[in-house]
Formats: C-alpha cells, sequence, structure tokens
C-alpha cells in the first residue's frame, strides 16, 4: 500500500537527514501537476520516493520535448549525450538511499557560452563553433558544483551571440522565439532566452544564466519566470566565455522562487580561479535551507509565506516610471504592491540618494576624491585577459586560441583593439589588478554603503519596482525608449529576484516584479520573493505545452 505524501516527506527526511533536500521537500506542495515537469523540484522528489515516477522517466520527457517544443521555439544550443545515464545514476542512488540533497535527479540546462565537459562550447556563434568545434576537457564551476549536487545536466540553451545583446538572437541556431507568442513575433528577451525559454516551456527545473545589464531579468519578465541576478560575486564564474568581468553576474531563471533558490544553493561561494569570487551571503543563503525536528524536515521560518510581514519595502519612484507605461502595465505593478500589502509588507516611497540617473556620477565623484583613474567596468584590458583565463582553464595555448578567436570576440566586445598586437599585449595582465577596474570596484563599495545607509535610516528592508516597464515587444522591432533601472543594478553589484506578476488579456506575460537588496541580502530578498509569490501564484505555462 502507498503511503500519504506527509509520510512519504517524512521518511525521506529521515532516510537521507539532508538538509537541503529536507527543506524543499517540506516545501513540496500539497497538490502538483499532472505534467511533473511543470510542478517544482521537492514535489518531483517527494514524488520519486512514494515511487510514482523515476529520474530517467521525468529526464526522458524532458528530453522529449526538447526535441519538440525546443526546437521548434529554438531554444536549445546542445543536448547532452549523458542526461540519461546520469538519470539513471540517481535513481541507483534513491534505491540505496544516498541521494546528495536537494538537487538529485533534477533536470537543468546551461547557458551557451557554458563549458560542459566533452562537448564543445558554441557561444551561440556561427563563427565561434567554426573556429572552436572541439569538446572542452572540463566543466565550467557552476556546472561542477550542480553535477557534484547530482543535477542532471540536460544540455545548453541558445543565447545571444557571446551573450551581447537582449533580444534573444544566435547567429548559430537562429531567433529564440516566445512561447506564449502563437504569431512568433515577440521577443523572448536575452541574452538568458533559451534558458528562460526552457523553464516556461517546463524542459527543466531550472536553467543557468549570465547576467551584465538584465539579461536573467529581462527574459524572465518577457516569458514569466522568475530571474535571478545574485549580489556581484556569490557565484563564481570559471570556465563560461567571459563578457565584463566586474559586472557579469550569473544565477538561476527557474518557474518558482524555491527552484531558484534550491539552484543557486548550489552555486555560491568563492572559487580560486574566478578573482573577484567571494564568500559574502553564502553562508546566510546556505542557512536558508537549514532544517530541524526529528524527522528534519521543519523549515526556518525566514522562508515561509509569512515572510513580508512586517518588511518595509521602498518603490524608488524614477524606477517606476508611470507616465511611461501602459495603463495595464500600472495596474498589473499595482496590483503586484497591494499583494506584497496583503502579504503584510509595508510599501512606501524611499527617496533613494543613488539611482539610475545618477550611479555613474557618484561613481566618479568618488574615484576622483579618492585620486584614482575613472571607473570603467567595461575597461579593454580586463576582458581581454578573461577570455585569456578562460582558454588557459582548458589547458591549451590560451595565447594561440585567444588570436584565433579574437576578431569573432571583437565584433561584439567593441572596446577591445582591433588589431592582434594591441590586443595581445592586454592578455596576461590580471583583470582583478586592472586600474580602471579596481577604481570601479572601489567606487561601488562606497556607493552602495551610501545607499544602504539611507535605506537603514529609513528602516527600508528592500527595494520594488516593475523589472522592466513594458511587455516583450517585437523582436524586428526597436525597443520602446523607456530607461530601466536593469544597469543600476549591475553597476551596484545588488541582488535581485524577478518574479511573474500576471498576463495581459491575450496571455502574454505582461510583467515582472522586482524584489532588490543590498550586497549579501540574496537569502533575504529569495525569503521575501517566495511570500510575494505564494500571495499572488501568477505562473503559467505556455498553451502549446499543454499538447506536448
Amino acid at each position: 500500500m502507498s503511503c500519504s505524501r506527509r509520510e512519504a516527506l517524512a521518511a525521506l527526511g529521515a532516510l537521507l537527514a539532508t538538509p537541503s533536500l529536507s527543506a524543499a521537500l517540506a516545501h513540496a506542495e500539497d497538490t502538483q501537476p499532472a505534467d511533473m515537469l511543470l510542478a517544482t523540484s521537492p514535489a518531483f522528489q517527494a514524488a520519486r520516493i512514494r515511487g510514482e515516477l523515476t529520474a530517467e522517466q521525468v529526464v526522458r520527457r524532458a528530453l522529449d520535448r526538447c526535441n519538440t517544443l525546443g526546437t521548434s521555439w529554438r531554444a536549445i544550443d546542445l543536448l547532452s549525450s549523458s542526461a540519461l545515464a546520469d538519470a539513471r545514476a540517481s535513481d541507483e542512488r534513491l534505491r540505496r538511499g544516498r541521494l546528495l540533497g536537494a538537487l538529485d535527479g533534477v533536470p537543468v540546462f546551461a547557458k551557451s557560452i557554458y563549458d560542459l565537459q566533452g562537448q564543445p562550447t558554441s557561444a551561440s556563434s556561427a563563427e565561434w563553433v567554426r573556429l572552436f568545434p572541439d569538446a572542452v576537457p572540463r566543466d565550467a564551476v557552476e556546472v561542477a558544483r550542480l553535477r557534484a549536487a547530482g543535477a542532471v545536466v540536460l544540455g545548453k540553451t541558445a543565447a545571444d551571440d557571446f551573450a551581447y545583446r537582449g533580444n534573444g538572437t544566435s547567429s548559430h541556431t537562429g531567433q529564440v522565439l516566445n512561447p506564449y507568442d502563437a504569431s512568433a513575433q515577440r521577443t523572448p528577451g536575452g541574452s538568458s532566452a533559451g534558458a528562460a525559454v526552457v523553464v516556461a516551456g517546463g524542459m527543466a527545473f531550472s536553467a543557468l544564466g549570465t547576467d551584465d545589464g538584465g539579461s536573467n531579468r529581462i527574459p524572465a519578465q518577457f516569458t514569466g519566470v522568475v530571474g535571478m541576478k545574485p549580489s556581484f560575486g556569490l557565484v563564481p564564474r570559471s570556465g563560461v566565455i567571459p563578457t565584463w568581468p566586474y559586472l557579469d553576474t550569473h544565477g538561476p531563471l527557474a518557474r518558482s522562487v524555491m527552484d531558484a533558490a534550491l539552484m543557486l544553493w548550489a552555486l555560491v561561494g568563492a572559487d580560486g580561479e574566478d578573482a573577484l569570487s567571494h564568500d559574502l551571503g553564502r553562508d546566510t543563503m546556505r542557512a536558508m535551507v537549514t532544517t530541524s525536528g526529528v524527522n528534519r524536515t521543519a523549515v526556518q521560518p525566514s522562508f515561509t509565506p509569512d515572510a513580508l510581514r512586517g518588511r518595509r519595502l521602498g518603490i524608488v519612484s524614477i524606477h517606476a516610471p508611470r507616465t511611461q507605461m501602459s495603463a495595464e502595465s500600472v495596474a498589473q505593478f499595482d496590483k503586484a504592491l497591494a499583494d506584497c500589502r496583503t502579504a503584510g509588507a509595508i510599501v512606501d516611497v524611499f527617496d533613494a540618494p543613488v539611482t539610475r540617473v545618477n550611479v555613474r556620477e557618484r561613481f566618479a565623484e568618488v574615484a576622483s576624491a579618492r585620486g584614482n583613474v575613472r571607473p570603467n567596468p567595461n575597461s579593454p584590458a580586463a576582458t581581454a585577459n578573461a577570455l585569456y583565463r578562460y582558454f588557459a582553464r582548458q589547458g591549451v595555448d590560451a595565447r594561440a586560441a585567444a588570436q584565433r578567436g579574437h576578431a569573432a570576440y571583437r565584433a561584439f566586445y567593441d572596446v577591445l583593439p582591433t588589431d592582434w598586437p594591441a590586443f595581445e599585449a592586454l592578455l596576461t595582465s590580471p583583470y582583478e589588478h586592472d586600474a580602471a577596474g579596481v577604481s570601479f570596484a572601489r567606487s561601488r563599495e562606497q556607493v552602495v554603503t551610501q545607499l544602504a545607509s539611507a535605506m537603514r535610516a529609513e528602516r527600508i528592508d528592500a527595494l520594488v519596482y516593475p523589472t522592466m516597464p513594458f511587455p516583450a515587444p517585437l523582436a524586428v522591432n526597436p525597443w520602446p525608449d523607456v530607461r530601466t533601472p536593469l544597469g543600476f543594478g549591475n553597476w551596484m553589484g545588488l541582488p535581485e529576484v524577478s518574479v511573474p506578476a500576471g498576463y495581459d488579456s491575450q496571455g502574454m506575460p505582461l510583467g515582472n516584479l522586482s524584489f532588490v537588496g543590498l550586497p549579501g541580502d540574496d537569502a533575504a530578498l529569495l525569503a521575501m520573493a517566495y511570500a510575494y509569490e505564494q500571495q499572488s501564484r501568477h505562473f503559467k505555462p505556455p498553451a502549446a505545452v499543454g499538447s506536448r
């Protein structure tokens, strides 16, 4: 006779005594969708322990969907040949009572700029594929950490070439389509376009993305999923084709805040090969899933539907440009704020000393006062060295590889020197010592301190604003000329969790609500975002998923 869901959760928690897994299972919902790939990973694990399904069955279903919907939406860069074997290995660990944690057996994806051992790295660029057709010998550190947690990496998702733009346009696999748009004309956003589409479309529970100026948050909004930009440096970036070392921030996309949190839990912590990675916020992130109780299934209160109760949320007016938003978008934003209030939050206007309007000026002012060079997060030397180190990590002749890829890479990162000798001269100067980059990092620390002081004075726990002030435009059209705080978040290195806030009358995702905090506040932000999500519960899968 099969046991009840509650008994199954308790049994699995007692069997494994794994804090991250027990906490996740405690959050498994009372009901689950008929399609397990549209559930949460805790619900998936609960169904496994009850014997209702196996990781192999779910991974096989995910791969089938990737080969149908994923291909038609041009969301897939490549699929791993080892995914089914990895799923079977997870099922064997479950049979032996030795699951590795909450992610064991869970299907996930990485973005096309990530290295996967035994596969080439395309960067979503047709020219890069031609120049570098060989398989790489090592996983990116984030991929390695996911595998160590037992996750089944299904493959890689399509993106803009070199993760440079925000439209989801790849010269290798084509324009990624928005799965909610039957006309196939609206952008899914980018650059982490495919990552957002595979989670929205029920091909994985979560996916790795990258964000230099909105590349996780834009597609999160345009496809109606959760997207996170963690605190800068919390997630190391070793083994990923670089962008801007002083801005680039890696994090999860998922259908639920819980699944985003569980992926991030596996990723955090410094890595020696990424000189700008650190451990600030790592311990609180890991403690977020600490459990207690006889069966280790009781989650600490910070991650409950009550996490917004008594929290003060600040609205920075310039970051919510009501006069430039449609009436439908304004109404949706107001409804999201009302949901936060219903969940117990206090929402009020906050006069921030630094905003998207003056952030660059503030950085320059404090650098000038220090007598430093002008801050520049797009310093050519830092990016050149990051590319050199990316190749060196593979054990190849990094100088020769950089020369081979120079023209293709520079076509997007056009601050780099056009001639090879000038580019070569920059390769080996460590980016962590680059004068313009160091000046930028020091200015960031000072300006963040100004923001933190103002937030403390007003007792503000987090900022909230629309992730984007408009829904997905047509992929071939210029975007509305409305400035957003996306780049502000990257300059400041602030953590941000973008959560679906609803759909328009045509069923298209209309907007997301962003929760923004200070560096190291990742766990607290996720807890607040979770509480909002439980109050609003807006995610809906694309209509096409029901037929596949």
